[in-house]
């Protein structure tokens, strides 16, 4: 099962010659919170550098958009219109918030809506400091009750709505995706899909996989994601199985047979090999998931995480490692579950130099930093010299 889940994920070889919009079609939207996951993913997935990627998504080949549940996910074009209709409930969820607990009225927004719209006309992109200047009184401070619920003023739910009907768009102020600091500019992009389209798209990147993996992944509520399921068709993968599959996959995975040789990748923490399922026992042998989580609370083992709290090495779909970067030896430490033996030294070697020569670190998310990564490179230092029989240095 893991080596099928990989095999899908294209984690069992290299799709060189791939596009970064290729790769996002038939392995997933790539989770963004501003670190490094997009890119470590398309380079382990299709070699892609960082420049390749960064040109696709200034070509509009690829974007940031918030999409299932909300969250921010990087996509191809073909899914734009997709990703927002399933995304459109969570700012429209948030107005509701501020309309029940900080008196913001559904009108006041929507004309600020338009405020925004005036403002963006000109071209751009604007920061939302410029926007806010721009549009002057139609933007309303909230006061210590908003900041208190993450809200200083209206603005953010302007913006929110805004992305959400595809009339804006955030555009990385440096034209990379492992950051946050953005302007935004005016679209005209289509909303179109419903539960049912992202289900097909869902089975086919994730299969096997439970309705309960589905309902994660969509923030769908129960019975609509039931109901999705049970109209995009996905089969059991046994008689009486909760593991279902697109049909038309049922008889390569029948005959599917796992490599005999390990193919090892550096991926983050979030990528979709983990985060499509947010399942992670099932990429762990028992003995694995037993481990002492590396700077982690005493007590508190691997297995037991909802998410990983390190970055992951790979086997065939069998987390068989951890590792951080560290910039200020620009090298990767990393501890590993398995022998080491030479592709395993050539996969983090590679990426080793993608990551120093193309990205400069590897940040899990926008808030991760060298001096917040500190403990965890320790940590996994002192334990693979440990294992070594030596002492890190």
């Amino acid at each position: 099962m893991r080596a099928w889940w990989s095999h899908r994920q294209w984690l069992d070889r290299p799709h060189t010659g791939a596009s970064a919009a290729e790769v996002l079609a038939a392995t997933g939207w790539a989770r963004s919170v501003g670190g490094a996951a997009p890119y470590l993913g398309l380079f382990a997935r299709a070699g892609l550098g960082r420049a390749e990627v960064d040109a696709e998504l200034a070509a509009l080949r690829v974007h940031e958009l918030p999409s299932a549940r909300g969250c921010t996910y990087v996509l191809p074009a073909d899914d734009f219109a997709l990703g927002l209709a399933v995304g459109a409930a969570a700012p429209t969820g948030e107005l509701a918030a501020a309309q029940k607990h900080l008196g913001v009225g559904r009108d006041e927004v929507e004309q600020l809506c338009l405020a925004v719209e005036r403002a963006l006309a000109g071209g751009g992109p604007l920061d939302p400091t410029t926007i806010r200047e721009a549009v002057g009184d139609a933007v309303r401070p909230l006061g210590e009750a908003g900041r208190k619920r993450g809200l200083a003023t209206t603005l953010p739910l302007a913006l929110g709505l805004m992305q959400s009907r595809g009339r804006i768009r955030r555009v990385p102020v440096n034209g990379r995706l492992d950051q946050q600091r953005y302007g935004y500019v005016g679209w005209d992009q289509p909303v179109l899909g419903d539960a049912v389209d992202l289900a097909r798209r869902y089975f086919s990147w994730a299969g096997p996989a439970t309705l309960k993996h589905f309902r994660w992944f969509s923030g769908f509520s129960a019975a609509t994601a039931r109901q999705a399921v049970a109209e995009a068709g996905p089969v059991p993968v046994a008689p009486g199985s909760e593991l279902l599959l697109p049909p038309e996959l049922a008889e390569e995975f029948a005959g599917f047979v796992v490599p005999a040789e390990p193919h090892y990748t550096l991926l983050a923490g979030i990528d979709g090999i983990h985060l499509l399922h947010r399942d992670l026992p099932r990429l762990l042998d028992p003995a694995d998931a037993a481990r002492p989580l590396p700077a982690g609370r005493a007590g508190r083992a691997f297995g037991s995480e909802t998410d990983p709290q390190t970055h992951l090495v790979l086997d065939r779909g069998r987390i068989v490692g951890l590792w951080e970067y560290d910039p200020e030896r620009a090298e990767i430490v990393h501890l590993s579950f398995v022998p080491l033996d030479d592709a395993l030294r050539e996969a983090v070697a590679r990426t080793e130099a993608f990551v120093r020569d193309e990205l400069g670190d590897a940040r899990g998310f926008s808030l991760d930093s060298p001096k917040s990564r500190a403990p965890k490179i320790a940590a996994l230092r002192a334990a693979a010299a440990a294992q070594a029989g030596g002492t890190p240095v």
